[in-house]
């Protein structure tokens, strides 16, 4: 067995399993987690609890005027990077091929070229989204290993996906080997550790935050603040 065969097999299933469950056993941890209840009657004409929370994470999607100057900045570049990763990991043919070799699924993919623009700037709103933690003082302040860990892990795989670029998607789709199988095998062991970390850094948060915002709207909702 080499290096890609490895990262195809054993250490592909075993970060998926740990992804898995590891997400699952965050989520149920949050969800089995104590609760007082809120004895206190509504507010007169506040809304239901899930028009509250709805209402918490869509105004969340976006900086509140009073903030809009110094968060404006950083609100965009975070819609760049998750837009740009998305376009890549979903729109890019070969890696549909492989979601489609592993869950069945399979959809149209987009042109190389529009892929090509959506790595670069998921590489760039990376690299600013780190100036901007090692630059603001209060980012900087409140940073902590996790942080760091976290940005790396989500570099690296598309630093080296990017790395394995030489040819057009369905040049490499019409092949049933890979040319540069190390380079390859590197590309997708850094996926497969970003699987790994995620339940357990401060990437879960792409789960998180919809349990977040939506229990702080309720309670705000509850007590009748808009």
């Amino acid at each position: 067995m080499d290096l890609l065969d490895f990262a195809r097999g054993p250490a592909l299933t075993v970060s998926l399993a740990i992804f898995v469950l590891g997400t699952l056993w965050r989520l149920l941890g949050v969800l089995r987690r104590p609760r007082m209840p809120d004895r206190s009657p509504p507010r007169a004409g506040a809304s239901s609890r899930l028009a509250g929370a709805t209402r918490a994470i869509v105004r969340g999607m976006w900086p509140r005027k009073e903030f809009r100057r110094t968060a404006l900045y950083t609100a965009i570049n975070g819609y760049v990077f998750h837009i740009g990763l998305a376009l890549v990991f979903f729109g890019y043919a070969p890696h549909i091929a492989f979601i489609h070799r592993v869950t069945g699924l399979w959809w149209p993919a987009l042109p190389d070229s529009v892929m090509y623009l959506a790595a670069a700037a998921t590489i760039l709103s990376l690299l600013l989204a780190l100036l901007f933690r090692l630059t603001d003082p209060v980012r900087k302040m409140i940073s902590n290993a996790d942080d760091m860990i976290s940005w790396t892990i989500t570099f690296l795989p598309i630093v080296t996906g990017m790395a394995v670029l030489s040819e057009p998607s369905a040049a490499v789709l019409a092949r049933d080997h890979a040319i540069y199988p190390t380079p390859l095998a590197v590309h997708l062991l850094s996926l497969e550790v970003l699987l790994i970390w995620f339940p357990f850094g401060k990437l879960m948060h792409a789960f998180l935050f919809l349990f977040s915002r939506g229990a702080t709207g309720m309670r705000f909702s509850h007590r009748g603040v808009e």
